[in-house]
């Protein structure tokens, strides 16, 4: 598997194009309105009082997620999303989402699955952002969060 982190980033992040980018890799996940997802994205990160210089969107399967997961964080189980900080703020990010799991994970909770995947977006800025979900209280932090932030996306 390639090096999925680049090894040598520039010495400043305005050497490095700025925005939020979205790369399909194995799936076509159909994003219809990249500009509007990337500007609630962008404000997402304001409104929290950070700053996006660039995130990377890879959305994947799940069998090439679960092979980052065992290669960079020694887990071998299937999740929805990975993020990757690679700088505070402005924020320098890798986000991998799997399709398949969003899929899964909407089928089971019986919503469409395009809002899911809005959800895990969301997720992975959040965790950019200094939020945290691996206590139950900060969870549930979290989950409001997710919630406040999808009812300002303009659908």
């Amino acid at each position: 598997m390639e090096n999925l982190i680049p090894p040598e980033w520039p010495d400043s992040p305005h050497e490095i194009a700025s925005g939020i980018f979205f790369t399909e890799h194995e799936v076509d996940a159909g994003l219809y309105d990249t500009t509007s997802l990337s500007a609630w994205l962008q404000d997402v990160a304001n409104v929290e009082g950070f700053c996006i210089h660039r995130i990377d969107y890879i959305l994947c399967t799940d069998a090439y997620l679960l092979s980052i997961n065992q290669q960079y964080l020694d887990h071998d189980y299937y999740t929805d999303i990975i993020t990757f900080p690679l700088q505070d703020n402005p924020i320098i990010a890798e986000i991998y989402i799997s399709i398949d799991r969003v899929k899964e994970n909407a089928l089971v909770m019986g919503i469409a699955w395009e809002n899911e995947l809005h959800r895990v977006m969301v997720h992975g800025v959040l965790h950019l952002c200094g939020y945290n979900d691996h206590e139950e209280e900060v969870e549930k932090v979290m989950r409001s969060k997710e919630e406040e932030h999808l009812r300002r996306l303009k659908r």
